[in-house]
């Protein structure tokens, strides 16, 4: 492998440290400014989306299910979102978005088979 292969390659992994760094870090700042400044949690999660994109690196699950796909407004349960469970026809958790009334389903099938296996272990 050539040395000019070697130094992009490595460049190109130092932006992606750098971008997954600024997501995790605006979308703290968003949960610790949301309370009194909601429109400036939800400009900070624009921004997180924006550096995502154009790093092309994944968004954590932790944040990936913290804002509305269709607004990117920043969702606070109970403030501005509305979190529920249903069982049928799978189970999943349901989240609507206050703001735009946006619903998103996130199923949970996983989670409970590996709970199930682990008390049957114990």
């Amino acid at each position: 492998m050539s040395k000019k292969k070697f130094i992009r390659q490595r460049e190109q992994r130092e932006k992606k440290r750098v971008a997954r760094e600024r997501v995790e870090r605006l979308f703290t700042l968003a949960e610790r400014v949301y309370a009194y400044e909601p429109a400036l949690a939800n400009r900070y999660v624009e921004i997180a989306l924006a550096v995502q994109q154009k790093a092309k690196i994944r968004m954590p699950r932790k944040w990936k299910r913290r804002y509305c796909r269709k607004c990117h407004s920043f969702l606070v349960p109970g403030k501005n979102a509305a979190v529920r469970l249903r069982s049928k026809p799978y189970p999943h958790v349901v989240v609507k978005c206050l703001n735009c009334g946006h619903i998103m389903r996130y199923p949970y099938l996983r989670e409970q088979k590996e709970r199930r296996k682990r008390q049957s272990s114990e």
